[in-house]
């Protein structure tokens, strides 16, 4: 006990007891709990998760093309889109989902071609030989 005297002692324990008694408080946050939705509310949400799906729809080229293509400008889509109803828009919505959602396949490709391209990196740095045949 010579290398720890008494006052050090006394100073440790109670910075350990401030520290522990803080570690302890800390997992007690509180928060605001989440609201019941309206059946308003609920149609609201409803009819812009639609609105969200049939616009990502329209952001592919493919669509985007085809419209033009028809002759239809995209003033008109979205003029058109705002006064469609709810049980209309939920169908479009419906029948959009399995297209792709804006653009086309480059951000896949690129997102390979990086992961690939890091095994790469850490294989270099790890000393293996990277053969490819």
């Amino acid at each position: 006990m010579r290398f720890f005297p008494r006052p050090l002692r006394f100073w440790t324990a109670l910075a350990m007891l401030v520290y522990w008694c803080g570690i302890d408080a800390a997992p007690a946050a509180a928060g605001l709990a989440p609201s019941q939705p309206t059946a308003v509310m609920a149609i609201a949400a409803s009819r812009d998760a639609d609105m969200v799906a049939v616009q990502r729809a329209l952001e592919n080229r493919i669509v985007a093309q085809k419209l033009t293509d028809y002759g239809v400008a995209p003033q008109l889509v979205q003029a058109r889109l705002a006064s469609l109803g709810d049980r209309d828009l939920h169908t479009l919505a419906t029948a959009s989902r399995g297209l792709p959602s804006g653009g086309d396949a480059t951000g896949a490709i690129i997102g390979v071609l990086v992961v690939v391209i890091l095994i790469i990196v850490v294989l270099r740095l790890m000393n293996r030989q990277v053969v490819v045949r």
